[in-house]
């Protein structure tokens, strides 16, 4: 192993044992710091300043800004430890200038009638199973529908939730986001808190012994890919033409929250972005909100001829 490799594994079990951060994002930071690792051509040039602005050169011509974005971002963090730990003198990535154009991707949402198209058939399929097995899982599936619409919240949250996170008499959820970040959001809707309930009574049994809230047929933790099927499907019966993941539903909730006029800082609140630069992304998606805007607040309604 060189000497690259064995500051990379030093720098992924800081992240893990210290900053606490979770698997997804350690497993990311090591496909990215492996790539920048296999870069190199000799272990003595893979720090210095020409060595990273090719990578970095090299990164733009293979992927998308976002893509190469995040991958900067991991270099440079991993880099600063390694001056702050003190085992490079100099840091060369802050000779370099890393400023480029990112462009702006809106976000796919549902309007509120899809939403609603979703909702009234997974209900109808629910009432139309034979079976108590079919029955309860139909059961367990409306109640993920239910709940990512009614919090936002993505789906690897959704999957991560433990029973003792959820209280469903006072109708509160306890989340942990991106960076380990603890969020509690309300769930208000009756209907949803009445099918999270039924379906916390059919499950008990598979819950009390795993701990975790969302569970497969075979009783273990409800996997991200399993919530994309239901969705999937969900979307089909409601004959919805669109390809809809989980992560549309979040996109939905924002803009029509803010359609509703909320505050977008409660907004970022609620979906538990660090940054509001992460969530005012929302306001250039909503043009219903402009076009109500432009309608009753313009002055020109007010200039009577």
């Amino acid at each position: 192993m060189n000497n690259i490799e064995t500051q990379i594994n030093h720098y992924l079990n800081y992240c893990q044992h210290q900053k606490k951060l979770d698997e997804k994002t350690i497993k990311a930071y090591r496909i990215d710091l492996t790539q920048f690792a296999a870069f190199q051509e000799s272990g003595d040039e893979a720090l210095t300043k020409t060595y990273i602005a090719q990578y970095i050169q090299a990164q733009h011509q293979k992927y998308k800004p976002k893509t190469v974005k995040r991958k900067i971002a991991c270099v440079r963090a991993f880099i600063n430890y390694l001056e702050f730990d003190e085992q490079i003198e100099i840091n060369p990535i802050n000779k370099i200038r890393l400023e480029f154009r990112e462009p702006i991707v809106l976000p796919k949402y549902l309007p509120l009638e899809s939403i609603r198209k979703m909702l009234q058939s997974a209900y109808k399929s629910l009432n139309h199973e034979r079976t108590e097995f079919l029955y309860n899982m139909g059961l367990r599936n409306v109640a993920v529908l239910e709940l990512l619409f009614s919090t936002g919240i993505r789906v690897s949250e959704l999957c991560s939730i433990k029973s003792a996170d959820i209280d469903l008499k006072n109708g509160s959820v306890k989340v942990w986001g991106k960076g380990a970040r603890e969020r509690v959001i309300f769930i208000s809707n009756h209907e949803t808190l009445v099918t999270l309930r039924k379906y916390k009574s059919a499950f008990a049994k598979q819950i009390n012994k795993t701990g975790w809230f969302f569970v497969n047929r075979l009783g273990n933790r409800l996997a991200e890919q399993s919530v994309r099927e239901v969705i999937k499907s969900y979307a089909q019966n409601a004959k919805i033409p669109e390809h809809i993941t989980p992560h549309m539903i979040r996109h939905s909730f924002a803009t029509l929250m803010l359609e509703e006029d909320v505050d977008i800082r409660y907004i970022q609140s609620i979906l538990g972005h660090s940054s509001i630069s992460t969530t005012q992304i929302y306001t250039h998606v909503s043009l219903n909100k402009q076009k109500n805007i432009m309608k009753k607040k313009h002055p020109r309604n007010r200039i009577y001829i």
